[in-house]
């Protein structure tokens, strides 16, 4: 009867991670839809998670007080920020399926946090997976103007950023677990609003952003839009809380890829991602990576943590 019970569980956070998934890899859609009618993805983000914090805030009436009653849950709501900002502008300017796959660079995060935080082993098999994933990555990276696989543009380093950001976003959730889940969601938009709102303040001052003009709000589907996705991230962010706090960090690491699968096919469907070898195979390492050199483990623990 437990067998089934956590059998059962485990496939439903795994449903929520892929309800997860879908929604950033579709999310690429939105931003660049209000980013042509005028608003900004930065801003967009601010916007759609102070919106979404304020649904969470009104519904779990002592969510905002957990936010100053447990100091961990800033370090959620940083990293959930920075994951925001960064992945949200990178998909917004850049190439979605070279942004995605160089995001999901993830798993390799996860496996250095979860040592970090979680106290999971790097095991020899773990350390070769990192190894693949990271020549998938200098694969898709090479250019030959540069002659060295690294990050040469500001979007390439924001999809590295956000998704080593990601996560430790995903490994603080499962080491503060026993934390309340609302109290985690609305952090998680705190951060949103608070390093959106703060890199598009700066990006202002220096001018290389504009604010939405009267015209943006009132004459292009941009607030419809806006709340559509809204609703979307808050659905995603719920599921993502749901199911990153019941399966271990690396494991969740895994089913986010999924968030390729849909990204590459919606931008290729769609014209906003141009197919190249190199992002084909570097892509196809990056991805196989978390499924390599896994052997039979003799406890449940040590499953987890390989």
């Amino acid at each position: 009867m437990h067998s089934s019970h956590s059998s059962s569980d485990t496939g439903r956070a795994t449903l929520a991670l892929l309800l997860n998934a879908s929604v950033w890899g579709l999310s690429w859609i939105g931003f660049r839809s209000m980013q042509a009618d005028g608003l900004h993805p930065l801003l967009a983000t601010a916007l759609a998670y102070a919106l979404a914090g304020s649904v969470v805030a009104l519904t779990y009436r002592g969510a905002v007080g957990q936010l100053f009653t447990h100091p961990a849950l800033w370090l959620i709501a940083a990293a959930s920020g920075i994951t925001n900002a960064a992945f949200n502008s990178a998909v917004a300017f850049g190439d979605v399926v070279r942004v995605v796959l160089l995001f999901y660079l993830m798993p390799i995060w996860a496996l250095i946090f979860a040592r970090l935080f979680l106290h999971e082993a790097i095991t020899r098999p773990a350390a070769l997976r990192i190894a693949v994933g990271l020549a998938g990555a200098m694969i898709v990276l090479y250019s030959p103007a540069s002659g060295l696989p690294i990050p040469t543009t500001m979007v390439d380093w924001f999809s590295v950023l956000g998704g080593a950001a990601f996560a430790l976003n995903n490994v603080l959730l499962r080491r503060h677990a026993a934390l309340p889940r609302e109290g985690r969601v609305f952090a998680m938009f705190v951060g949103g609003v608070l390093m959106a709102g703060g890199a598009a303040a700066v990006a202002l001052t220096l001018g290389k952003l504009s604010l939405p003009t009267a015209g943006t709000w009132t004459q292009t589907p941009v607030l419809p839009v806006l709340l559509f996705w809204t609703l979307a991230f808050l659905a995603g962010n719920m599921a993502l809380q749901y199911g990153a706090t019941r399966l271990p960090a690396s494991l969740t690491a895994v089913i986010m890829l999924f968030e390729v699968v849909v990204a590459a096919a919606s931008s290729w469907l769609l014209g906003a991602g141009t197919p190249r070898w190199q992002d084909a195979l570097g892509g196809l390492l990056i991805i196989a990576a978390p499924f390599l050199f896994n052997r039979p483990a003799v406890s449940g623990v040590a499953s987890a943590s390989g």
